[in-house]
């Protein structure tokens, strides 16, 4: 393992931008929010890219565990910025584009679990 070579990861890269996306998407979320949905999505969205540097420090043997942290936290993403659409916290037009970005990084998280479960 060398360095942080998980930085070089397309999904890390993407979740990474997810992230700031996210923080500027609840930026704007009713106050009320700051303490339910607004923590929830950014505690999500910040475990993507967190989960993917952590296993891949610890090495191969945790690394696949750490990418289904990062899958699961990539769909409960997915669920609370669909939740925030229905109760109408934000623009359709932005969380259509931070959706899609969201669905790239988890196929790619999936690529990663298939590539690594078919190596073991």
């Amino acid at each position: 393992m060398q360095g942080a070579r998980y930085k070089e990861l397309i999904a890390y890269q993407k979740s990474f931008d997810l992230v700031k996306k996210i923080y500027t998407l609840t930026s704007d979320f009713p106050k009320e929010e700051k303490y339910g949905v607004v923590s929830q999505l950014r505690r999500a969205v910040v475990s993507i890219p967190v989960n993917m540097a952590e296993g891949y420090m610890r090495g191969s043997r945790e690394y696949l565990q750490f990418l289904k942290i990062s899958l699961g936290s990539s769909a409960e993403v997915e669920t609370l910025l669909a939740l925030s659409q229905e109760l109408k916290f934000c623009d359709v037009k932005r969380v259509d584009e931070i959706q899609f970005l969201n669905t790239e990084v988890t196929k790619l998280l999936i690529t990663y679990i298939h590539r690594l479960t078919d190596h073991h």
